[in-house]
């Protein structure tokens, strides 16, 4: 059974992490749809928490080719990476495409969600 996440820890700070999944995001084909300061957001309504900011990366030829399997695989994307910082350490963190044939498995989609898997876990590695 394939974990549902992946995370590393990483040596650089908070920032120099995002820009880095940033930066390896758009080098490896894939576009930063949106990078949320979760921290930020909640800390404009009153919470406190460690830096946190969610990354969303997309690929048209892998989303395209995926909502054209089942349109329901749109709750899946865009991919999301994270970076946080728990206990003065900082992580990478983000949801493994293989998982998601468990939650839709009539979509056929084992192939292409294994490909893109490939490339998101190389960008959380390259990252750290």
């Amino acid at each position: 059974m394939t974990q549902l996440e992946y995370t590393v820890p990483t040596g650089k700070s908070f920032d120099e992490a995002v820009r880095a999944v940033q930066e390896g995001s758009t080098a490896k084909g894939f576009g930063v749809l949106h990078t949320h300061d979760v921290a930020a957001t909640l800390a404009a309504k009153g919470f406190r928490r460690e830096p946190l900011k969610i990354i969303e990366i997309c690929n048209a030829r892998y989303a395209n080719e995926a909502l054209a399997k089942d349109v329901r695989l749109s709750l899946m994307l865009p991919c999301p990476i994270s970076v946080y910082t728990e206990g003065g350490k900082t992580f990478i963190s983000t949801f493994r495409p293989s998982a998601i044939p468990r939650f839709f498995p009539e979509a056929g989609a084992e192939s292409i969600a294994a490909e893109v898997e490939k490339v998101v876990l190389e960008i959380v590695d390259e990252a750290r």
